[in-house]
């Protein structure tokens, strides 16, 4: 998503002007150099925010940011053009799931674009990766209180604060997808007993390792917590 986003941000904004606005005062006008939707005029300043996924690679103003949102959204089918960020995971999620019989949900926060339901435009492209009838849920609150009532067994994500809701709202282990620099990860998190691996592919390692039957006498929660590099309950004191 990001890498779309940054795309159509630089073709709004320019390249310089995507990626070089943490100074920018938030209520400047900003006139886009010429690019596309260059005639629209603002969105309003209240435009809500809440329900729209972070823009890790971005520097915008709150105005560009809502600008952004609003153009992506007037974009038939967008949640259907994005490319895979890891190409192969997907079916090979499908693959272990259906061998390990595993049920898979796919939570996404996504607002709506042009053309069908950004839950519908999920299950489209999970499909055209190679993931047959997926169960995709468009989640608006917490992910842990989620996590609690549908009782899972364990909770990916890429956001930290999604991953603190799971520990915090629910009794699901919970497993951070952490691509950026790890000086940067949140203290908290490995102070939560939060999972950290860098790739989705590295989380599903250690996922099929969880679900092998066991050589010796140590428990699942054991063997998830040595395997995701978290102490166990007898060293944690």
């Amino acid at each position: 998503m990001d890498g779309e986003l940054v795309r159509h941000a630089e073709a709004l904004f320019g390249e310089a002007a995507a990626r070089r606005l943490p100074e920018r005062d938030p209520a400047s006008d900003v006139t886009p150099p010429g690019g596309i939707d260059a005639a629209k005029p603002d969105p309003p300043a209240d435009m809500p925010l809440d329900n729209a996924p972070r823009l890790q690679q971005l520097q915008l103003s709150a105005r560009q940011v809502r600008r952004l949102w609003r153009h992506a959204q007037a974009i038939e089918g967008f949640w259907e053009s994005l490319k895979e960020l890891e190409p192969g995971v997907i079916p090979r999620l499908a693959a272990i799931a259906a061998d390990r019989r595993w049920e898979i949900i796919f939570l996404t926060r996504r607002p709506e674009s042009a053309g069908a339901t950004s839950q519908v435009q999920s299950q489209r492209w999970l499909e055209a990766k190679g993931f047959r009838l997926p169960s995709v849920y468009v989640v608006q609150g917490s992910r842990g209180r989620i996590a609690a009532a549908l009782n899972l067994d364990f909770v990916i994500d890429d956001r930290p604060e999604n991953c603190f809701d799971v520990v915090t709202d629910s009794r699901a282990r919970a497993i951070l997808v952490w691509r950026d620099d790890e000086n940067a990860l949140p203290a908290a998190a490995r102070r939560l007993g939060i999972g950290v691996v860098s790739t989705v592919a590295e989380c599903l390692d250690i996922l099929t390792q969880v679900d092998a039957p066991a050589t010796d006498q140590t428990s699942v929660v054991d063997r998830v917590k040595r395997l995701l590099g978290l102490k166990s309950e007898a060293s944690a004191v």
